[in-house]
């Protein structure tokens, strides 16, 4: 099979990485469409440039990428997979360079500040942000940047033929990012089954702006057995003090969350069922 994915990011950034382990069991082929923002992002899998997306929805660290909920909201897009991807940062340069050849360090902000312990013990390096960890990577190699080492993954490193010369210098090592595989209804379809039998459902809804609406519906979910994995509420623009819940469920019986979403449907508002797809496991330290 197959299949062009839509990133947000360079060739070598940590959804690029994602992407390939997620389709490296389905996919003999593997385009990677880039896109600056996640807006491009969704915009290209709807208009058909990319079968699929990738897009992080959530990190263990920074909390859930709000902007990104809304964006798949509003898409139309449908969620058929997910992939929890352990976010650990190499320090890596061109061939022949030694951590004493370095005097500046690259990556995006967020990076640096992941690994804030380890850049404060070696003072001497200067750090300066960049719009994205793969970029520059890229730049160190294609420009042939002597004395400068990028913050980035090792399969970025790799990708772009440069030596890591020091591993896992993030200061928390239970940082990780849950990435979201989405694709047109058409395309989910065809691709339901890509990581096994469906056991997990993202949902969005409103609820009544009534006392006791939200602690009904979960009341179901337990009734029928549903675990809720996760809930997170936005605000509704427009409409003080109103919340619409993103929500996904975990299930050992597909019949009886069947039964729970007929049983709590009456109970919301603006249901949309944004898909069905196999939970992934989170990978060891």
């Amino acid at each position: 099979m197959s299949l062009s994915v839509a990133i947000q990011g360079v060739a070598g950034c940590f959804h690029d990485a994602a992407a390939h382990e997620f389709l490296s069991p389905s996919a003999t082929e593997m385009q990677v469409v880039e896109n600056e923002t996640f807006t491009d992002l969704f915009a290209g899998v709807r208009s058909g440039a990319a079968d699929l997306g990738i897009v992080a929805i959530e990190n263990t660290i920074a909390g859930s990428l709000l902007d990104n909920y809304e964006l798949l909201r509003n898409s139309g897009l449908r969620v058929i997979g997910e992939h929890k991807k352990r976010i650990s940062h190499v320090l890596c340069a061109l061939p022949g360079q030694s951590l004493d050849d370095i005097t500046e360090v690259n990556s995006h902000h967020m990076a640096l500040r992941q690994c804030e312990e380890w850049l404060r013990r070696h003072p001497r390096l200067k750090r300066v942000e960049y719009f994205d960890t793969a970029g520059a990577a890229r730049d160190i190699a294609r420009r042939g940047l002597t004395a400068h080492a990028a913050v980035c993954g090792d399969y970025c490193a790799e990708l772009y033929g440069l030596n890591i010369l020091a591993n896992g210098i993030e200061t928390n090592k239970h940082n990780y990012t849950r990435f979201l595989v989405v694709a047109l209804p058409g395309m989910a379809e065809k691709l339901r089954l890509l990581n096994g039998m469906p056991n997990k459902a993202s949902v969005m809804f409103t609820l009544p702006h009534r006392q006791g609406a939200l602690s009904r519906v979960l009341a179901i979910l337990s009734f029928y057995d549903i675990n809720l994995s996760k809930i997170q509420s936005t605000p509704i623009i427009g409409r003080e003090w109103e919340y619409r819940f993103y929500a996904d469920f975990t299930f050992d019986s597909a019949e009886r969350y069947h039964q729970a979403l007929d049983a709590a449907r009456p109970l919301m508002n603006d249901f949309i069922l944004m898909g069905e797809y196999t939970d992934s496991p989170t990978p060891e330290i």
